[in-house]
């Protein structure tokens, strides 16, 4: 059974960074895409930034400039860089994989709390 296990959460100040990283439970094969999702309290889940095997990458408006996405193929692992974080920032951030014969999301990590303080 495939697990993604989520670390780097935590609390910071506004105008800070945080680097969030996940590895998968597998490496047999490579997820087409692998990437991060937040749902803030009250709201529902929205993408942040997704990220294909070939390198392509997806950034959500109001993180484009601010946030990095990038993975490791070989070792199923995503990163996501957060910098010049804001209050609106806070949520739980889930780490989230498709399948290697989709680019569906199929996986998902169980979060990691990120809030940020003005």
């Amino acid at each position: 059974q495939v697990q993604l296990v989520e670390s780097g959460g935590g609390l910071v100040q506004a105008g800070g960074s945080l680097r969030l990283s996940c590895a998968a439970s597998i490496t047999s094969f490579s997820f087409n895409v692998m990437g991060w999702y937040r749902q803030a309290p009250g709201k529902q889940r929205e993408l942040v930034a997704t990220v294909t095997t070939g390198g392509t990458t997806n950034y959500a408006d109001s993180v484009k400039g601010r946030f990095t996405i990038s993975r490791v193929n070989a070792l199923n692992t995503v990163d996501l860089q957060m910098d010049s974080l804001k209050p609106e920032d806070t949520a739980v951030y889930y780490c989230a994989a498709s399948t290697w014969y989709s680019n569906a999301i199929f996986y998902w990590g169980k979060g990691t709390l990120v809030t940020v303080s003005s």
